[in-house]
């Protein structure tokens, strides 16, 4: 029987490792809207946080959620990830008033019981819909320790080259309740913000999202930040460090947006020089994507213990103030060496992550996918089009089609990584089809624009393209998200005759991606069907296939096949 099991054991491994992904009741709690926690909104998060520098720990602190009732329910889920503790856990009415949550009748402790990473709790009073009520809770412990920061996130607890505390966290994807608990989901970010109260320390500064209570630069000695707008949990961060601080104001497209910059005292004169990219930045982007969506709480890049994180209006930075990432060209193209990538792509996130954010996370594409198209934008601003075509066509290179690009639902899944480079080259693909960068243009605003401070599905935002744009992607999506196919456009040329048969192959059903673009100075439309060979008459003398299509790939993230090659 134990040989039986053994062998049972090991088919299960095999099915996990070669066929579907096996998730468990943990990861479905976490990724889904399940009954406790679909039946209440957040409205306000409210931070009392006291880290322990020397103990590398979370001495007693607090979380308070201020909620709306969806529906009649008692039953809540609280996400706190272990080996955190849970100290106690208050319940009371509270009422609504001019934007502030006041307190009705008195608290009450109520029981819950821990379930792995999560807490149940029952708040043994029954609401109505539209009631508002506050949870609060007390916790302690010692917070998982980032091993790898970003990519393996937690606490960071390091020394700067003086010896001095450096602190902060990286938790995207592990998600927030590593360090405090919250409802850890992304589609449910607080309509009113946070406050975050950080310990202060001697000698140190302890900075958060949003805007210090104390308005004046590097005077920041009560640890009081405010967040007036809505927040992803995984984007609320402390930092800790021997901080200087200096502002400045940008006049953008919605008036005076402050600007504040820190870095390591010791490191202070490079951040100087490399910070000056945040306003090319800036421009660049509210050109292509609209106003910054965070004017109320400013913009913040704060020198940080790892690479960098897109943390709203607190922009983490960590690529040693060189140009490219950690002084590479990721598109191998010598574009990406004019810039630095953590200014670009981080910040590029304010409008792709930020302000509209995935409601589950098996939708990140939207957030990566466009931002890393982001830094062909801002390359095409200010290195024309060609250097943007250019950088777009080297990050090719980075895509492995090892998995699709949207992950499973409700599982707390990402997708592939391939959502960063193939999501930026179907991006580009699709631009190049709608062949009209105004038009292209004015959709990457609408977005932004119709849905500001929203959290949205995939399907929201393929519809809204092939809406706005008059062309029906929805087949392109489906080829580039939800397989790893690459389409194959399929040719041959007769010489005599000076026709070219063509068609799509290796595809969706129904795929029929147009094709926009200069051959031998002639313009060339193709709207290409999946396996129906279709004819044209090229009226050029010397026709050049390989050529024909190196035009067509170096716009499209598509394979050529010259069926002609080698006869």
């Amino acid at each position: 029987m134990k040989q039986l099991t053994i062998l049972f054991s090991a088919i299960l491994l095999c099915l996990s490792s070669y066929g579907q992904p096996v998730f468990t009741k943990a990861d479905t709690l976490r990724g889904s809207l399940n009954e406790n926690r679909d039946w209440f909104d957040v409205k306000k998060y409210t931070l009392n946080i006291n880290p322990n520098l020397e103990a590398h720990s979370l001495d007693p602190s607090s979380v308070t959620w201020d909620c709306q009732v969806l529906k009649p329910y008692q039953i809540i889920q609280i996400d706190l990830q272990q080996p955190l503790i849970i100290d106690e856990i208050n319940f009371r009415l509270v009422s609504k008033m001019n934007g502030y949550y006041q307190n009705i009748g008195y608290a009450k402790k109520i029981n819950f019981t821990r379930d792995g990473n999560i807490a149940i709790a029952n708040i043994d009073t029954i609401l109505k819909k539209g009631d508002y009520f506050r949870i609060s809770i007390s916790y302690h412990g010692k917070p998982r320790e980032a091993v790898r920061p970003p990519w393996d996130g937690g606490w960071i607890w390091k020394k700067d080259s003086n010896g001095k505390p450096w602190v902060s966290v990286a938790c995207q994807g592990l998600g927030a309740s590593v360090w405090y608990p919250c409802k850890d989901i992304q589609s449910d970010e607080p309509d009113d913000g946070v406050r975050i109260f950080l310990k202060t320390f001697d000698g140190l500064e302890s900075v958060s999202n949003g805007r210090s209570v104390i308005e004046e630069p590097g005077a920041n000695r009560m640890g009081d930040w405010i967040v007036t707008n809505p927040i992803n949990n995984y984007n609320v961060i402390p930092y800790i460090g021997d901080y200087i601080n200096w502002y400045e104001k940008y006049k953008g497209l919605k008036g005076d947006l402050d600007l504040h910059y820190w870095a390591l005292r010791e490191d202070s004169a490079k951040a100087r020089k490399q910070y000056t990219q945040v306003k090319d930045m800036l421009k660049a982007f509210e050109y292509w994507f609209g106003p910054y969506p965070f004017y109320e709480d400013g913009y913040q890049i704060i020198q940080s213990p790892h690479l960098g994180m897109e943390h709203q209006s607190a922009i983490a930075y960590g690529n040693k103030f060189a140009n490219g990432y950690l002084g590479r060209d990721l598109s191998g193209s010598g574009w990406g060496l004019k810039w630095d990538y953590i200014i670009v792509h981080e910040s590029g996130h304010e409008w792709f992550a930020n302000n509209i954010t995935t409601k589950d996370i098996a939708d990140m594409w939207v957030h990566e996918g466009f931002t890393s198209y982001s830094e062909t934008l801002f390359t095409e601003y200010y290195y024309g089009k060609e250097a943007g075509d250019d950088y777009t066509y080297g990050l090719r290179k980075r895509i492995m089609n090892d998995g699709p690009i949207i992950g499973h639902y409700g599982v707390n899944n990402e997708g592939s990584s391939d959502m960063y480079a193939k999501g930026a080259v179907m991006l580009h693909s699709i631009r190049k089809s709608i062949n009209n960068d105004s038009l292209f243009r004015s959709i990457l605003i609408g977005l932004n624009k119709d849905f500001y401070h929203q959290t949205v599905t995939t399907d929201e935002i393929e519809n809204y393209i092939s809406k706005k744009s008059g062309i029906n992607f929805s087949k392109v999506f489906d080829q580039y998200l939800r397989t790893i196919q690459i389409p194959v456009f399929s040719y041959s040329y007769d010489k005599k005759e000076k026709i070219l048969t063509y068609q799509w192959k290796n595809c969706v059903k129904g795929f029929d991606q147009p094709l926009h673009f200069k051959y031998e100075g002639q313009q060339f439309d193709f709207l290409p069907a999946d396996y129906i060979p279709q004819k044209r008459l090229i009226k050029l003398d010397n026709f050049n296939e390989n050529a024909f299509g190196e035009a067509i790939k170096r716009l499209y993230y598509v394979q050529i096949n010259n069926e002609n090659a080698g006869k």
